[in-house]
């Protein structure tokens, strides 16, 4: 991959302004708490492992300044800090397992000045930025050994280099696995169409054979046989394996186990969430209506329609073939496996 999609510079966030793409491709700058929540917020970066990643500098940015001169009082600062950035998503794991870690590493130095601490803090953004690269290569060569030769995969959604620190998580299996692809097929993925902007604009530039294909496509498709496998990213992990990924995933494993079709999941450990039971108890994320009703700010039905937008669904467990990760694949995931598979990270 040549573009980097979160990066620190000259005391700034750049993030690759996903907004813009595939029309523009440009950089915005965030030198506050206040602008990278917005940047999470309106979807400018996405992906769970991006946000998590751009959260942590997050809460750099809005320590940098502070006068604390005891640690209680710093600590309600990062405190403050988190909270505000954990408001901007709900849904994704890895912006929460991102927080906690920076307030953890300031909380192992807690005897150091507080300048040291912050430098420290920093230090922690930049580690979890360079963990992820190494952590997208994993998933990806585990995963890449599911595809037979001659394969068409469907993905859905974007779970690439704009939604983590390197090629991505579905799209990382698929990258590494290019050579014995036949095709990808590519789910627009209404309503911000992130499979149609983003998806298809990664894989061209990766010189990767894909076909962009409406939502409702995909049943079709698999019924005449012209797909072989599915691979989706995640957003948060239940225990039990049940998972939550952009609205339209639970779609498509209903109907892949249907047509007998193998689905998996790519994702990397920080998505799990072991204090959820099941997929019930995922908070899911419900988006302006306009979304819905506009496409690039023009409306597409009348204005005084009421429209529902859960940005998120939940796949049960029981549909999902495997859970590749970077500690391997959790095959028919559920809680004893999943399990065993964390504490083998930790």
């Amino acid at each position: 991959m040549k573009y980097e999609t979160v990066r620190w510079r000259k005391n700034k966030v750049e993030l690759i302004d996903q907004g813009e793409l595939p029309a523009k491709m440009k950089y915005v700058c965030c030198r506050t708490l206040k602008d990278i929540f917005s940047a999470i917020k309106t979807m400018k970066v996405r992906g769970a492992p991006a946000i998590g990643i751009t959260g942590a500098y997050g809460v750099y940015l809005g320590i940098r300044k502070s006068r604390a001169e005891d640690f209680k009082s710093f600590k309600c600062d990062i405190e403050k800090c988190v909270k505000y950035l954990g408001a901007s998503r709900p849904t994704a794991r890895n912006l929460f397992w991102a927080l906690e870690r920076m307030l953890r590493e300031a909380e192992k130095n807690k005897k150091k000045p507080i300048s040291e601490i912050k430098r420290l803090m920093l230090a922690q953004a930049h580690l979890l930025l360079a963990e992820d690269k190494i952590i997208c290569r994993k998933i990806g060569q585990y995963g890449q050994k599911l595809i037979k030769r001659g394969s068409s995969v469907l993905t859905h959604c974007n779970a690439g280099g704009l939604a983590t620190a390197d090629y991505g998580t579905a799209l990382g299996v698929i990258f590494a696995g290019r050579s014995k692809i036949r095709k990808v097929y590519v789910d627009e993925t209404r309503p911000r169409l992130q499979g149609a902007r983003l998806t298809a604009w990664e894989l061209t530039k990766a010189k990767v054979p894909a076909v962009l294909i409406c939502d409702n496509m995909a049943a079709s498709f698999m019924a005449r046989g012209e797909i072989d496998m599915v691979i989706v990213g995640a957003d948060r992990i239940a225990s039990n394996g049940d998972t939550a990924n952009k609205i339209g995933t639970y779609s498509l494993a209903v109907v892949a186990r249907y047509h007998n079709i193998p689905f998996y999941v790519a994702a990397p450990i920080s998505t799990f969430d072991l204090s959820l039971s099941s997929g019930k108890e995922i908070p899911i994320e419900e988006r302006c209506a306009s979304e819905v009703k506009k496409i690039n700010g023009k409306y597409i039905t009348v204005k005084d329609i009421k429209a529902e937008n859960p940005a998120f669904d939940i796949t049960p467990a029981r549909l999902i073939s495997g859970i590749i990760t970077e500690k391997g694949m959790i095959k028919k995931p559920n809680k004893k496996r999943i399990k065993k598979t964390i504490n083998c990270f930790e």
